[in-house]
Order: C-alpha cells, then structure tokens, then sequence
C-alpha cells in the first residue's frame, strides 16, 4: 500500500510540474508576476499530496526587505517554508547543479553562493540586495548543512555576512531579519521522537532517490514551524552579534516545539537537550 501510495504522489507531482514548469520558466525569462507566486502553489500541492501537515505559530513580518533565516534539517524543510509564503532561498552553489532539485531552484529564482570563493561575496551579496529591494522574501539556511532534525548546530556568520553586506552596499537601505523554526513531531499524529526524527532528515551522504520515496510512501508528517520577533538590520549591524541573536532565538523555537512547550518556559539550561554532542561535534558530523 505505501508504494502504491508513493508511486501515485510521483505520478501527480510529475503531471503539476509538466503544467506548472514551463509556465514558470516563461514567468522569470518575461518577468510576469506569477513567477513570484507558481512555486508557492507547487509547494502547497506537494505538502497536501504527501500529507503534511504544518502548524504555524506567529506569522511572518510585513515589512520589507525581508530576509528569514532558519534551522535546516531536510529537503523537506523548503517544501514546508515554500507553502508559508512566496519566498525564494539563498543556496550553496553545489545545489544547481543537482538533478530535478537544481531545475526547481533555479525556476523558484535562488540565489547560489560559492562558499569556497570568498571573492564573489560582492556579486552575490548585490544579487542579494537587488532581489530584495524588489520586496522579495528571502530565506538562508544560516547552518551552512543540514542535521538530524534533533538540534541546531552554530550559526555560520560569514553565511549572514552577505545579507548584511547587501544593506550596507545595496540599495536596500535597513532590512528586516526574521528568524524561523522548522521542527517535525510526529507521524499520523503521534509523537515522533528523537529516535525516528532523523528518518524525515535528510544530511550527511545520505542517497536523495531512496529518501525521497521513504517520504512519500509514509507521509502524514506533523511539522510545526514557529515565527521569531524580526530584527531591524542597518549598516552598523554588528553581524556576529546579530548571528548569536538568530542562533539562539531558533534553537530556543526549535526546542520548544520539539518538547512541546511555550518558548517563554525555556530555560537557558534546556536549550541543547536533542544531542549527545557538543555543538562543534555536532558540525563536523553533519559534515560541515
């Protein structure tokens, strides 16, 4: 039953994708409106189709320029995050290049960075602030990986850098940074636990096809994303300041959804009860 299931979510998504990925590409090569608003819709489609179910706590801010940053656990997070709003994402260079998941990535209009050429940070840094001076909303995963779905690993600063330098040098003037929390609690509706959170992550050198499928043929997910207070950036932002601010209100969130408690209740002492590792293990597992 769960293959035939999966199959017949592979054979939906595939009829969407044929009507809804030309009309994309027409949308960003002519500049339509719709661009903006396609993959918003291809995301909802998804997340019905695969039975997931997302409760969302707080709300995004209106002001813009926008930029969210969030804790990444799995593909299965841009699929969520996609669903909230139209957004595009802010990606390492490595994902365009990635069958089917380049092509939505590059048809939902990322921005790619090259970690490993710290010259271009100007480019994309400009690329950055001319998308959001057009009043698009933003997302960076600000881990720089993705984890276990259990905790949050250490905010990379030189990640946020960029977003920062575009206020500074862009034409953007202030920008708006809003932290945001993805955690997944269960499946059909039970609690899912530490033990089977990392079935729906998807990090390390794990195979994408065979997880991809394991997501479809169980579904009935339960993810809770949860809204931070947004935080005015100007050009005299101190930008490491900054990353420990969104670092520990994301970890706080992520937390509190993943016990099931108000954010208020977290105490400093429970902000790192999902791991056995200290935060630097945590990274050089996650292969960061």
């Amino acid at each position: 039953m769960a293959e035939i299931k999966a199959g017949l979510i592979i054979f939906v998504l595939t009829l969407v994708s044929l009507v809804l990925i030309p009309l994309q590409w027409l949308a960003v090569k002519f500049k339509w409106p719709m661009r903006k608003h396609l993959p918003h819709l291809w995301h909802r489609i998804a997340t019905r189709l695969v039975g997931i179910k997302i409760s969302q706590i707080g709300a995004p801010a209106s002001d813009r320029p926008l930029l969210i940053t969030a804790n990444h656990a799995s593909w299965v997070d841009i699929t969520v995050i996609g669903t909230l709003m139209p957004l595009s994402f802010i990606a390492k260079s490595e994902v365009s290049g990635w069958p089917i998941f380049g092509l939505f990535a590059k048809l939902q209009r990322t921005v790619f960075v090259n970690r490993t050429r710290r010259s271009e940070t100007a480019q994309v840094a400009d690329a950055i602030a001319g998308r959001m001076a057009e009043g698009d909303a933003m997302v960076l995963f600000a881990e720089g990986t993705s984890n276990d779905g259990n905790c949050v690993l250490p905010f990379r600063s030189a990640l946020l850098g960029a977003a920062t330098r575009a206020v500074g040098d862009g034409d953007t003037g202030d920008v708006w940074v809003q932290p945001l929390s993805v955690a997944y609690q269960g499946f059909y509706g039970l609690p899912m636990g530490r033990a089977h959170r990392p079935h729906v992550a998807w990090y390390g050198d794990m195979e994408l096809a065979g997880h991809l499928w394991g997501i479809f043929s169980r579904g009935a997910l339960d993810v809770v994303v949860r809204w931070g207070e947004p935080v005015l950036v100007d050009g005299g932002t101190d930008r490491k300041a900054l990353t420990r601010q969104l670092e520990a209100d994301v970890r706080a969130m992520t937390v509190a959804s993943l016990m099931q408690k108000p954010v208020e209740s977290q105490e400093i002492s429970d902000l790192e009860p999902f791991g056995f590792f200290s935060n630097a293990e945590k990274t050089a597992k996650a292969g960061a």
